[in-house]
């Protein structure tokens, strides 16, 4: 470390070292950015928060990945289908006899992302918070980051924003949005496992209780209040004796985990309506708490009323609070929900969407805005629209990205394309972005040409 600079009132040190690119979060975005920008020569720095790779498919513990097709094919492929692959040949990953390949272990793509970052050259930073961009008038300079070091000014050409939340686009002046009309965002959840589960013996059960099951290997079963489940008036006794609250039949769902027999991943409990901000400290903070609270009840009940869970017990409650959505950069295009159900194409598309308008909503229980099926070119069954590498480019920053959940979009249209696989080939795009504009651009991100990016990520397997 070389001297000390002061930004505004924030002193810090800086680094003898440039990056080309450094990407800010290692999670769902950032971690294919960093990939995808090393393996296009870029030198790279992905800063991580927490102490793995993967953000909600690992420390939030979102798991399976969502099904994104059209006419029954995957419309995410490149790296996607890489770290499926590599998943599965460690046994954290597996195909259902319906050809679903988006079960996997959470703690199993941890070491999928570390290996694919480690073999394409890059570096990695844990353990370290973003506090700021040093901007340089339109330009970031450095960003400055805290970790057991203090504070430091990290450089680089070209910065991505793969925090989720917008927080290094939003600190360099990005205007944004976020929540719906009324400011109000989508519900949190805090997602966790109960081990010691007789799958067989649940699978029967859920068989002769109308959620038929292929196998104990590949359980699912939900219970949402007034969306006709057949689980509900277990729900409804469990309210009844005290186990549960009301509102922790919101929302209720289960699957089975590859490489983890007798464990069930709970995409639940929801928490707390008045906590919908993932973005405020606070509220992420009393989430964490109001979430392993509930754990708990959904515990009990699951022991009380569910045969093979009598001898359950937690065995992973996630790190990370799972947050839907938060800020919403404004960029050079913004994704609406017509172009959704319009199935709009564009000249520099660089992902193709067919995942629903999924709103989990805190003033009512959860919604898909337009259902599956309509009059709108959007539910054919092999259908499906596109989103511009335009999203990616936020107004008024000449060198910086954003990949993933916080590009730009409708409240509405965000819902759609939040999931973790979309997430995935936006942050493949902007990682060979960002290394091409640092090569060759002086930093620019608008200056990389998107149909040579469109070829290049067709040459890398994807579908563009």
């Amino acid at each position: 470390m070389n001297g000390s600079t002061t930004g505004g009132t924030l002193p810090y040190r800086t680094l003898g070292r440039e990056w080309d690119v450094i990407v800010a979060g290692g999670g769902t975005a950032g971690a294919v950015a960093g990939v995808a920008a090393a393996r296009s020569g870029a030198r790279v720095l992905v800063v991580e928060a927490q102490g793995s790779l993967g953000g909600t498919g690992t420390n939030a513990w979102v798991t399976p990945l969502m099904r994104n097709v059209s006419g029954g094919q995957n419309l995410n492929l490149g790296l996607t289908d890489e770290i499926k692959a590599r998943l599965r040949a460690r046994g954290d990953g597996a195909v259902d006899a319906h050809g679903n390949d988006n079960w996997f272990n959470p703690e199993g793509l941890k070491f999928v992302l570390d290996d694919l970052l480690a073999d394409a050259g890059a570096e990695v930073l844990f353990h370290t918070q973003v506090v700021q961009p040093v901007m340089d008038g339109d330009r970031i300079g450095a960003l400055v980051v805290h970790n057991k070091g203090g504070l430091q000014a990290l450089r680089a050409r070209v910065f991505i924003d793969a925090t989720g939340d917008a927080d290094v686009a939003a600190a360099a002046g990005v205007p944004f949005q976020a929540g719906d009309e009324d400011g109000v965002h989508q519900a949190m959840s805090l997602r966790f496992s109960l081990a010691g589960v007789d799958t067989g013996r649940l699978r029967d059960f859920l068989n002769g209780a109308g959620q038929p099951q292929d196998g104990p290997e590949f359980l699912h079963f939900w219970m949402v209040w007034g969306r006709r489940s057949s689980l509900e008036g277990l729900f409804r006794q469990a309210v009844t004796d005290g186990v549960l609250l009301e509102r922790d039949g919101d929302y209720f769902q289960a699957f089975s985990v590859p490489g983890r027999p007798g464990e069930l991943s709970f995409n639940c409990p929801r928490i707390r309506a008045d906590l919908n901000d993932g973005a405020d400290p606070w509220q992420l903070s009393e989430a964490q708490l109001d979430g392993r609270t509930a754990v708990t009840r959904l515990t009990d009940f699951c022991r009380r009323f569910l045969p093979g869970c009598e001898n359950a017990f937690v065995g992973v409650v996630a790190p990370m609070v799972g947050v839907r959505e938060t800020r919403r950069i404004e960029g050079e295009y913004t994704l609406g929900v017509t172009d959704i159900l319009d199935c709009a194409r564009f000249e520099d598309s660089i992902c193709r969407n067919h995942y629903p308008v999924d709103i989990h909503s805190v003033k009512g229980g959860a919604r898909l805005l337009h259902e599956r099926e309509g009059s709108a070119p959007y539910f054919a069954p092999d259908a499906y629209h596109e989103i511009p590498f335009r999203a990616l480019v936020p107004r008024g920053v000449v060198n910086l990205l954003v990949p993933g959940r916080a590009a730009s979009s409708t409240f509405e249209a965000q819902s759609a394309i939040r999931v973790q696989q979309n997430c995935h080939t936006m942050g493949e795009a902007a990682g060979i972005a960002a290394a091409w504009a640092a090569r060759d651009h002086a930093g620019q991100v608008r200056a990389v040409d998107v149909q040579a990016l469109r070829a290049e990520m067709r040459a890398r397997g994807g579908n563009v």
